[in-house]
């Protein structure tokens, strides 16, 4: 009877450990989804782009399809006010300068705990000037700690 006691409890640990990453796992893909939703706005109308609309021809949806060879709508161009330089890696626009898997250039990936800031790997965790995340500075004569100005 102990040993049968053992079992259920065993197995009910395991099916709510496997309801719980299911979960875990649906959120966390949920949120990458969220994340191609964002646009940028283009600095200057997209000459590539054929839209009837200038407005529509200024906007490109995160992660939009490119062609590199073809029909490349994304090589080189500014955007949010000069905070984004797309660029087409792969068959995707991505932002050079915050994109973690293409940092600086297409296919250059952050290591663990960096952060592409500027179109360059950082270490946020005890950097003053990208404490945390990217352009957040701490003041004058306060470390960043753990990612957290003065932290104590």
């Amino acid at each position: 009877m102990a040993n049968f006691l053992k079992l259920t409890t065993i197995l009910s640990l395991m099916v709510l450990a496997l309801l719980l990453a299911s979960q875990y796992q649906m959120a966390f893909s949920s949120q990458l989804e969220d994340e191609d939703d964002e646009e940028y706005v283009l600095d200057a109308p997209n000459p590539n782009f054929r839209s009837r609309s200038r407005f529509l021809a200024s906007i490109i949806k995160k992660g939009a399809h490119c062609d590199p060879v073809k029909y490349n709508i994304c090589n080189g161009i500014s955007a949010n006010n000069g905070t984004s330089i797309l660029n087409c890696c792969k068959t995707h626009c991505r932002n050079i300068l915050g994109d973690r898997n293409n940092c600086g250039k297409c296919g250059r990936k952050c290591n663990q705990g960096q952060l592409c800031c500027n179109g360059s790997c950082t270490y946020v965790a005890y950097n003053a000037d990208h404490c945390g995340k990217c352009a957040r500075k701490c003041s004058a004569g306060v470390k960043c700690e753990s990612g957290y100005c003065g932290y104590a």
